[in-house]
């Protein structure tokens, strides 16, 4: 069975470039382009076993949106890669987040991160 990633992210072509991406790696991505749509989602027993959160989203961002996770008790270990073209690095860590890459720039290292927080929690 693939690991499953949920990716919060409003914009079309981030959200497709990094969704191909990950499934080229073999893992499987669902999209969310909402904040508020994604807590419901983390609230229910789907597994997940990593989230990548952009900051800038509809309803609820993504600093509010890691806040909110570690509220909810089966998500406590879920990590989280927030992956912003903000600048919000600070509230970020603040938050809770287990890595911080900004996009454009940092997108080349997502895979490796990815896997680096899936062996920690695996």
């Amino acid at each position: 069975r693939p690991v499953t990633i949920l990716h919060v992210e409003d914009n079309n072509t981030v959200a497709e470039t990094v969704k191909d991406t990950l499934k080229y790696e073999g893992y499987k991505v669902e999209l969310c382009r909402d904040g508020s749509e994604a807590l419901s989602i983390l609230a229910s027993t789907e597994p997940y076993a990593l989230l990548i959160f952009d900051n800038e989203l509809p309803g609820i961002n993504g600093i509010e949106l890691t806040y909110r996770v570690w509220q909810i008790a089966h998500r406590r270990r879920t990590p989280i890669i927030m992956l912003p073209a903000s600048d919000v690095e600070k509230e970020a860590w603040q938050a809770g987040v287990d890595a911080f890459l900004r996009k454009p720039e940092d997108i080349s290292q997502l895979i490796v991160m990815v896997k680096r927080l899936l062996r920690k929690v695996g």
